[in-house]
């Protein structure tokens, strides 16, 4: 069993890191959403460098995350960004650290690559959910919603879905397993690396952007021959930005439906609005047949 990090308490403080890719961010407005939403937010340095595609050096991008871990008045970590950066960070990370002050964690993208170190070596649940910069700035909703709620521990059974975005059984039934997963991409770039996703007895999420169908073939074919889809218990399949739903179904089922688990496609998480935090790490039960995923 992975640790649950505590609750946000009301009128926490909030840490803002960068550890992947630059962006632009006007304090004020950060701060106001902070406070509109009934929290206090620390900027970390990072947020405002930038090294090329990178927010600052590996350095300050590692300094400002083991910082916001390591200080007790820090409630919940959020991250700026995706684009690209984590991965370089893994082998530097403190592990002991993260375990010893286990707190919310939330990003998505590029952030899969913490995620996996944080669940797996850390035994953390973490929040494969809105990144700063692009969904929580501009108030988009139910995403917001969901966030908080998620982070406050108000949500109990299911995780809800938005409605108007129905859900697609690719195979029914009903299994249980540690959610585990993220940014495909990610997933299989770290095939081969310690960080590895270890796959046994898991519900396996995956999402992406701007990748062709052909492309989303070879990185599942990746996973495949990696043997990371043997010994799943389910699989919940997210956004895939830029490919229909049309286009994506007969590849998803031609993977997955040979593994005789339950698969449930079309859930609202990553690169989409809205975008459902999901807890990485946590045991749910997908029940694929109901179109539901429940926490454990």
């Amino acid at each position: 069993m992975l640790t649950w990090p505590k609750p946000l308490p009301a009128g926490g403080q909030l840490a803002l890191v960068a550890p992947a890719g630059p962006g632009s961010l006007e304090v004020a407005q950060a701060q106001a959403w902070a406070e509109q939403v009934g929290y206090r937010l620390r900027i970390y340095p990072g947020v405002f460098e930038k090294t090329g595609y990178l927010a600052g050096t590996d350095e300050r991008r590692l300094a400002d995350l083991h910082a916001a871990f390591a200080d007790p008045s820090i409630d919940a970590i959020l991250c700026l960004r995706g684009g690209y950066g984590t991965p370089r960070l893994l082998d530097q990370l403190d592990i002991e650290l993260i375990r010893a002050n286990p707190k919310p964690f939330v990003g998505y993208s590029d952030i899969t690559a913490l995620h996996l170190a944080f669940n797996q070596l850390a035994g953390l649940v973490t929040f494969h959910g809105p990144l700063f910069r692009s969904e929580l700035l501009p108030r988009l909703q139910p995403g917001e919603q969901a966030l908080l709620a998620m982070l406050k521990g108000e949500i109990g059974g299911d995780i809800p879905h938005p409605a108007g975005h129905p859900l697609i059984t690719v195979a029914p039934g009903r299994a249980s397993g540690r959610l585990a997963g993220g940014n495909l991409s990610l997933l299989c770039a770290t095939l081969g690396t310690p960080w590895a996703l270890q796959s046994e007895g898991i519900v396996l999420f995956i999402e992406d952007v701007n990748e062709p169908l052909y492309r989303v073939d070879r990185l599942l074919t990746q996973l495949r021959l990696a043997g990371k889809l043997q010994g799943l218990a389910g699989v919940l399949v997210g956004d895939f930005a830029g490919i229909s739903a049309e286009q994506l179904q007969p590849l998803v089922k031609e993977f997955f439906e040979p593994l005789g688990v339950p698969v449930l496609a079309g859930w609202r998480s990553g690169h989409c609005q809205p975008n459902i935090t999901l807890p990485l790490g946590a045991e749910v039960v997908l029940d694929a047949s109901e179109g539901r995923l429940l926490l454990a």
